[in-house]
């Protein structure tokens, strides 16, 4: 295929075909998957084995470790374990659930709760009294009382604010942008501030959203012998003239560098 490739290398080719080179040949032969457990996911993407990381069962992939309930109910509960399903079912008791998971699986009747001098039907959800964030409910004649789920908020933490009498924080807006920092020595251009920083042909102006935006200057004013003024971004062809390293102005007579018999002067065209 083009690639060469070192004596007794191994690669692997599409279609899950392993290849070696050897003897200045290319020896490729399909690789021959061991799936030791009973519900194994497909192999993931780039790979050619089924994985026991984890289940395949009725077409969910499930953790491992992880505890359901099969999609036909009668609350059977299953576990995922190093690549195996095992599932149990309750037995259920007559009269009355000693437990409250039993209550909507067997045909038993679930005990009312009584909390706090007030009593409650099985099911029923209540909140403590004051305290909007905690939530009860009733099963099989127990109570239990949880916190109220927040959602997961997307902003970072200094922006998240938890306000008076409320369960759950809420993103708070940026603070606006008061001017541009530069990373480099940490100085505050305030808004609109316009400067050079440090190429006199480069201007750069602070956004009103804190950025940052620079354009350069294109000289267009040409001159046989330009003056350049340091600082100063074009050079300056009205100031006089430059010759052999040597600035004059406008007007002036000097002696040519070349020949001391000829005679010299600087005129602005």
């Amino acid at each position: 295929r083009g690639i060469p490739r070192e004596p007794g290398a191994r690669w692997m080719e599409p279609g899950c075909q392993s290849c070696t080179c050897q003897g200045r040949q290319v020896l490729c032969d399909a690789v021959s998957c061991s799936v030791p457990c009973s519900h194994p996911l497909p192999a993931p993407a780039g790979g050619c084995c089924p994985t026991c990381t984890g289940c395949l069962h009725e077409g969910v992939a499930r953790a491992e470790g992880d505890v359901f309930s099969p999609s036909n109910g009668n609350c059977t509960v299953c576990i995922c374990l190093a690549g195996n399903v095992s599932c149990l079912s309750p037995e259920c008791p007559q009269g009355s659930c000693p437990s409250p998971s039993l209550a909507n699986c067997c045909s038993c009747t679930p005990g009312k709760c009584t909390f706090r001098g007030r009593t409650y039907a099985h099911g029923a959800q209540f909140s403590l009294d004051g305290d909007d964030c905690t939530t009860c409910v009733c099963q099989g004649g127990e109570v239990e009382c949880s916190f109220t789920p927040c959602p997961i908020l997307d902003c970072p933490q200094h922006q998240q604010h938890l306000g008076p009498g409320q369960c759950c924080s809420t993103c708070q807006d940026p603070p606006a942008p008061t001017g541009c920092f530069l990373d480099d020595n940490g100085v505050e251009f305030p808004i609109g501030q316009i400067w050079s920083p440090g190429d006199p042909c480069e201007l750069c102006i602070c956004q009103a959203d804190g950025s940052v935006s620079c354009q350069r200057t294109d000289c267009v004013e040409t001159c046989p012998h330009p003056i350049r003024i340091p600082g100063q971004c074009c050079p300056d062809c009205s100031a006089g003239c430059t010759y052999m390293g040597r600035i004059f102005s406008n007007n002036e007579t000097f002696p040519s560098a070349l020949d001391p018999c000829l005679s010299c002067i600087c005129l602005v065209r």
